[in-house]
């Protein structure tokens, strides 16, 4: 199976809305579509811890297709099954999801951040994401486009500095106003 052979698209309404084409209707997905409404995933959620799930690309998939087979005909695209914290996971931080995410040792000052890889192996560390998704285009068998999501560094550097989710930012944002220099990235000044 080639990363580049995959189906024919039958379905690209959502790319042509994304396009800025006019089209006969508004494209139709559901932000966490593949997630803990559907009968299914809590079935499967059963048996697999999240981030297990994140990186094993046959979970992911299932996932991923759960509502596209469930809503045959109603939705116009699929939603790779992933997490925005596999980044720090990457990164060398320690994520867990229980039933947020959570850091067990988040980043407090920037003497912390040399607990974090200072190089990554994109491939070796993240190359279940790559493999899910083109397992999931062609399992998709293109029925409809398969899209995804990323975290922007704001939100990421969040996470890894509040220890999880945050309705005040009061820990990010102090670190900004303390270590305004160590938070600037200077790598490619």
């Amino acid at each position: 199976m080639a990363a580049t052979d995959f189906p024919p698209l039958k379905n690209d309404l959502l790319l042509r809305a994304a396009r800025g084409e006019e089209t006969e209707r508004a494209p139709v997905w559901v932000m966490r579509q593949a997630g803990r409404y559907l009968p299914e995933f809590r079935e499967l959620r059963k048996d697999h811890e999240f981030f297990e799930i994140c990186r094993t690309p046959n979970l992911a998939t299932e996932i991923t297709l759960q509502p596209v087979r469930r809503y045959a005909g109603l939705l116009d695209a699929a939603i790779i099954f992933s997490d925005i914290l596999v980044v720090p996971q990457a990164m060398g931080m320690e994520v867990l999801m229980n039933p947020g995410p959570s850091f067990p040792d988040p980043l407090n000052t920037p003497a912390d951040i040399a607990k974090l890889h200072a190089t990554v192996d994109v491939d070796a560390e993240l190359g279940y994401v790559f493999r899910a998704l083109t397992q999931t285009r062609h399992a998709l068998d293109g029925a409809v486009p398969l899209i995804g999501f990323s975290g922007a560094p704001w939100t990421l550097f969040a996470y890894m500095i509040e220890g999880g989710g945050s309705k005040t930012f009061q820990k990010a944002k102090t670190w900004l106003f303390k270590y305004p220099e160590e938070s600037q990235d200077h790598r490619h000044t």
